[in-house]
């Protein structure tokens, strides 16, 4: 029913728009346009448009023709830098696009589904993030129904660890349909592992030095297990956030840790100590030998010369054993008495004897001392064997 400015209309009596208003003077500002007048201008230019009516061969063909338009356009769709586009048609996966602008056919023909399979996630077992009004932050709850496990030595000990994923660039279907709660998943297939791992394992290393090696085991055994099930998941990194023992016995354990620290200070303390002798000691055995060795090659030497002088001796005392045996006792004699205190005494029984002792000039005294004695002379054995000249 159009609106009349006569008459009041159904907002009241008296000449009102439908506002509530009546007419305006032209000094009181410019009217508001006439919603009754720009749809009957519409109408009339639709009609121009359509000559034949809304209903004509011509309208239904350009209505047509728009709505399939806006059906077409309907197929662009944008993929986020996060995201790949995975286009299913008829609900089965076709392709899989890349970030940006992208087209599929309009539904229902083809669907796209938007997974953020670029994105690196976080999945932490063992402990949880809450969120903390008091402190205006998040602080960290343990759960120990996840991160108490068992060793392979039959004890217990706490783990705490984050295992970071994504999906496959080439595993998005795989991901979307495969598997029906991939966070679920991922997490409880990081527990499996790492409670086999630990198993596998003796205490004392995983609380010291064996975290790389653990971390590298549970990786790898994630990855196969979910390659088994095909749930397109990429395993980036498992990171141990805490490895302790129950906090009922963490005293006892902190105290067998620091006796082992103390003993390995005491063995690198005492191998320091071992190289620093064990090659001076060598070195002074090695120089005992080879002093030992010159030595017996020495005597060795002595001997074999002694040996052959002796065979030289006896060789020159076959041919003349008076003269021989006179000049061996002569040598001898000199060897023995050369060094000792000599005193000649006369006995008395040729002419003019009967004085006692001679007097002796000790000539060796005031001679410098001979390395070796020499051979002796006639004058000395004549006074040796008595009656000598004086």
């Amino acid at each position: 029913m159009p609106w009349k400015n006569q008459g009041g209309g159904p907002w009241g009596s008296g000449p009102k728009g439908p506002w509530g208003s009546g007419p305006q003077s032209s000094g009181s500002g410019p009217r508001p346009p006439d919603l009754e007048d720009l749809l009957r201008r519409g109408q009339d230019r639709l009609q121009q448009l359509l000559p034949g009516g809304y209903f004509s061969g011509l309208g239904i063909a350009i209505a047509v023709l728009g709505a399939l338009t806006i059906w077409g356009l309907s197929g662009f769709f944008r993929v986020q830098s996060e995201e790949l586009g995975v286009v299913l048609r008829f609900g089965k996966h076709v392709r899989t696009v890349q970030p940006g602008l992208n087209y599929h056919l309009p539904y229902p023909i083809e669907t796209v589904l938007l997974p953020k399979a670029l994105r690196v996630s976080t999945i932490s077992i063992g402990m949880t993030m809450i969120n903390d009004p008091a402190r205006r932050g998040t602080t960290v709850r343990d759960v120990p129904e996840e991160s108490l496990m068992l060793t392979g030595d039959e004890n217990i000990v706490d783990v705490d660890f984050a295992v970071l994923w994504r999906i496959k660039p080439d595993g998005v279907g795989n991901f979307l349909f495969n598997i029906q709660n991939p966070e679920g998943t991922v997490k409880a297939v990081a527990e499996s592992a790492m409670r086999e791992v630990i198993g596998r394992s003796n205490i004392q290393p995983i609380l010291t030095g064996a975290r790389t090696t653990i971390e590298g085991g549970v990786q790898e055994l994630m990855q196969k297990t979910l390659d088994g099930y095909g749930a397109g998941v990429l395993i980036q990194q498992v990171q141990m956030q805490k490895v302790d023992p129950p906090l009922q016995v963490i005293d006892a354990f902190r105290d067998v840790q620091a006796a082992r620290a103390d003993l390995e200070r005491l063995q690198n303390e005492a191998q320091t100590y071992a190289n620093r002798v064990i090659p001076d000691a060598k070195g002074r055995g090695a120089q005992i030998i080879q002093a030992a060795e010159g030595y017996k090659g020495q005597a060795v030497a002595e001997a074999k010369g002694q040996s052959a002088r002796f065979l030289d001796v006896y060789e020159e005392y076959r041919k003349a054993p008076d003269v021989t045996r006179q000049r061996i006792y002569l040598e001898t004699m000199e060897r023995v008495l050369g060094p000792a205190e000599k005193l000649v005494y006369d006995s008395g029984s040729g002419p003019g004897g009967g004085q006692g002792i001679v007097p002796y000039l000790p000539l060796s005294e005031l001679s410098p001392r001979r390395t070796a004695p020499a051979t002796p002379t006639q004058p000395q054995n004549q006074q040796t064997q008595g009656g000598g000249s004086r």
